[in-house]
């Protein structure tokens, strides 16, 4: 797409998306009386309902949106991600996460095989009365997706206890290794490359650990994930204790892959079917709905309003319930990997912001620390509230009762504010204080509401979150798929590790580290 000065496409809907972005809106007049706003910015989808009427946008702005998105060709971009061709330029790849769970054309048969040895290792495992825990050892996409399924939905397993290990500081896997017996532990090591520096390192620790521990021939309690099993099987892993996945399915999209591995030993492999099946309706709503009523579209878009067009830096998500805790940190990794790009697809610089920081916490505890800035700071970024319906604990309703008017009420608060004189009215005429105690309001936020959290839902869940960051790299002409920037830090690690020559400030750092 041709571009006019080198920072903005040159399109009549651009355009106009800049020139609306000049006026903030009056939120709350919007939510009383735009006609037709209800049916534009609130819908449900596969178990979840999203509410997106709190946002600083009107009908019109969607509509321009919209207009964004054909100019932007989303519904040939949204066919070839389906179609296997390739949308990783940079890397010359299709991007076939969605086929792991059934969708996806001819890529669907190349996933069979992965999805049927999960399917066996898991079976096994959970079958084998001497297998009491499970070492998950990955980073990045390859430990932040299993986490959160495990933190989410591993409560209620009946498999053996699965632990994941990123972090290369061995605090991390000395506690992990600590709660478990070499004899009965079993180790999955999961690297897309099986060259992860990090991933490595653990490993090597967890078997030295197991043969510590008595355990004759640690590699054979060993499982590998990977896009590279010959690389696994030099390491000495068994062949039949090797689940391939395709190269094609990047990282922060591969829980739906043998990646996935943990939900499967925890909670059985119905529970990873119904995660996929979730998944699945939200891939076929996606693919075929027409972009003014498809919601991970439209929640993309929205994302591209705030952040490109109304400069707002930053978007929080506050997961109102104890087993999603882990979802910022996981989305964190999802739009910031994916969209956090200073070239077009193409390679052509961009001069407008692309992906906002995402950030986030868990409710209330987050109401007690963070939210004095949303409500009251300088900034006005918008806000996404994560809710679930159903409790997940069999305590007196009046928790759950709590936890969900909490949310609504900080949604409102955000919203309407309070007025110097009604401030006033509640300080016996204290002008200092009343400006204390005054909110400006007109602050955006979105309403994310779970029937329930099963393993089906969460699915859903999950697979809106990547459409949705997959249609705000369509607008904002990026590549979603690649992330050279980690692969940069990688590169400067392994330089570091072969003693090579850095900067004086650098080289200092090291001698005082002993490096």
């Amino acid at each position: 797409m041709s571009q006019s000065d080198g920072s903005a496409p040159d399109t009549a809907a651009w355009t106009a998306l800049a020139e609306a972005a000049r006026h903030d809106p009056d939120i709350l007049a919007l939510v009383t009386g735009e006609s037709g706003r209800r049916a534009a910015l609130v819908h449900d989808l596969a178990g979840i309902h999203v509410d997106f009427s709190k946002l600083a946008v009107t009908t019109a702005t969607v509509a321009l949106l919209a207009a964004l998105a054909a100019a932007r060709n989303f519904d040939a971009a949204r066919a070839d991600l389906f179609a296997g061709a390739i949308v990783n330029p940079s890397e010359a790849r299709a991007a076939t996460h969605p086929a792991e769970r059934g969708v996806g054309g001819a890529a669907v048969a190349a996933a069979a095989p992965g999805q049927a040895r999960l399917r066996a290792v898991a079976t096994a495992l959970r079958g084998d009365p001497s297998v009491r825990d499970v070492v998950h050892i990955g980073i990045g996409g390859s430990a932040l997706g299993p986490a959160l399924l495990l933190d989410a939905l591993g409560s209620g397993g009946d498999g053996p206890r699965v632990h994941v290990v990123a972090n290369i500081d061995g605090v991390a896997l000395e506690r992990v290794l600590a709660r478990c017996v070499p004899a009965s532990t079993r180790l999955v090591i999961v690297s897309k490359t099986f060259t992860t520096l990090e991933t490595m390192t653990n490993a090597a620790s967890a078997l030295a650990w197991a043969a510590a521990g008595g355990v004759a021939d640690p590699r054979a309690n060993c499982i590998a994930v990977t896009a590279a099993p010959a690389a696994a099987a030099a390491f000495g892993i068994d062949p039949t204790g090797i689940l391939p996945f395709a190269e094609t399915v990047g990282g922060r999209y591969s829980l739906w892959s043998a990646v996935g591995l943990p939900l499967a030993i925890r909670c059985g492999v119905a529970a990873f079917e119904a995660l996929q099946t979730g998944a699945a309706a939200v891939d076929l709503h996606f693919r075929d709905a027409p972009f003014a009523s498809n919601v991970p579209a439209l929640a993309g878009a929205l994302d591209v309003w705030a952040a490109t067009f109304q400069r707002r830096p930053t978007r929080g998500v506050f997961a109102y319930d104890e087993r999603l805790r882990l979802l910022p940190a996981y989305l964190q990794q999802l739009e910031m990997e994916s969209n956090g790009k200073r070239v077009t697809a193409h390679g052509d610089p961009i001069g407008y912001p692309t992906a906002p920081v995402t950030w986030g916490g868990t409710g209330t505890d987050a109401q007690h620390a963070v939210f004095q800035l949303l409500h009251q700071g300088s900034h006005a970024d918008p806000i996404e509230f994560v809710m679930v319906r159903e409790p997940g604990h069999a305590l007196a309703a009046t928790h759950h009762r709590q936890l969900l008017g909490n949310a609504l009420a900080q949604g409102a608060a955000l919203l309407k504010g309070r007025t110097f004189a009604a401030a006033l009215a509640i300080t016996n005429g204290d002008e200092a204080c009343a400006r204390a105690r005054t909110f400006p309001g007109n602050r955006p936020s979105a309403t994310i509401l779970l029937d329930r959290l099963d393993a089906r839902t969460l699915g859903s869940l999950l697979a809106f979150y990547e459409h949705r960051t997959f249609t705000a790299a369509t607008l904002l002409g990026v590549n979603p798929f690649d992330q050279w920037g980690v692969e940069l830090g990688k590169e400067m690690a392994n330089a570091l590790e072969a003693g090579g020559i850095f900067d004086p400030s650098t080289t200092a750092l090291m001698e005082r580290v002993g490096l």
